[in-house]
């Protein structure tokens, strides 16, 4: 990331402007003529910086094994690689350490952390595998805000939606999350804080509730996609299809274990979803059987399907039923539909 946008984030949730001190060179001397005007501006400089209206950002030297990762970040710490951060690696070793700095915020009563990063995560992880190979010098560069939690995240989701390497599925589970701490639930008021659309985090807050059982029929959580992944998540809201869809992705994850050890390459996220997809298609085709006859044993009720959408009943003509025993016929139905876990209700 480029020093201003990493500057401009620092800056971003802060209340007054702020001076970033980059440790360059300073400054030649000015001209005789122009240095009463200098002083009077450094004087100006200090008292804004005395009173408050102007923050100075300080850059600090850390020991990575002492700063932990904020939990809030929706980026998952533990599948960070070397693979993964090779180019970040390579950048830090080519320039000497790293020049973008993360930020952080102090800790209280963590005897083992002095600071926790909330925008950073790869370079923490990059400068921790450095110092473990052969680069035991290298520093983790940061500067130190002073941010609630609320402020944390908006701060650190700012930066990961620039992110290509934060998953959908990564980043949907974090605002799942960050809904309830931060937002008390109100959807419409956590989209004005992110400045998003409320559908897109709607939709974000439904991907999150895909259970860990059935991402594992993908060879990786980063192919669980917004958009399909949206259409397995709405799937799954059916209790009937959701048990035979988590049976697919069992026999899936399996199989992509499989295929792993002989060294195949693993089924393509678009074959998994639909796999998935069509176990929840064919139990919305299929109906649960009844037909309701008559004494007479002509059929007068039939269920036709039953689905996400509605139940289809059939009421056959020339049973000879009256209405009131139709009406008791759909009664039976509806109880029939119930017991099969496919009532209205569901």
């Amino acid at each position: 990331m480029a020093r201003k946008q990493s500057d401009y984030l620092a800056a971003l949730l802060a209340d007054e402007p702020a001076e970033i001190d980059t440790g360059a060179p300073p400054a030649p001397p000015a001209p005789e003529r122009t240095r009463g005007t200098t002083l009077l501006n450094r004087e100006t400089a200090l008292a804004r910086v005395t009173s408050g209206e102007v923050r100075q950002v300080t850059q600090l030297l850390l020991d990575p094994a002492r700063v932990r990762i904020w939990p809030g970040n929706a980026r998952s710490y533990q599948h960070l690689t070397e693979k993964g951060c090779r180019e970040l690696i390579d950048s830090i070793i080519a320039e000497g350490g790293q020049k973008v700095p993360a930020v952080v915020r102090r800790v209280n009563g963590d005897p083992a952390h002095d600071f926790e990063v909330i925008a950073g995560t790869r370079r923490h992880w990059s400068i921790s595998w450095l110092r473990a190979h052969s680069y035991p010098e290298m520093q983790f560069v940061a500067q130190v805000a002073n941010l609630d939690d609320e402020a944390a995240f908006r701060l650190a989701d700012l930066e990961n939606r620039a992110r290509k390497d934060v998953s959908d599925l990564e980043r949907a589970r974090n605002y799942a999350e960050a809904l309830k701490a931060h937002y008390g639930n109100h959807l419409t008021r956590m989209a004005e804080r992110l400045k998003v659309s409320k559908g897109w985090l709607s939709k974000m807050v439904k991907v999150a509730q895909i259970p860990d059982v059935v991402i594992t029929a993908f060879a990786s959580p980063a192919d669980v996609q917004l958009k399909p992944a949206y259409a397995l998540a709405q799937a799954l809201d059916d209790k009937v299809a959701a048990k035979a869809i988590q049976s697919a992705a069992r026999d899936l994850a399996r199989e992509q274990a499989a295929r792993r050890d002989r060294g195949a390459p693993p089924y393509p996220p678009a074959d998994v979803l639909r796999r998935l997809l069509e176990v929840s298609n064919d139990l919305a085709d299929a109906a649960p059987p009844f037909t309701w006859t008559t004494p007479h044993g002509r059929p007068g009720l039939s269920i036709q399907s039953s689905n996400r959408q509605g139940v289809t009943i059939r009421l056959h003509a020339g049973s000879g039923a009256g209405n009131d025993e139709l009406v008791d016929a759909l009664r039976q139905a509806l109880v029939h539909l119930e017991a099969a876990g496919r009532g209205l209700q569901r």
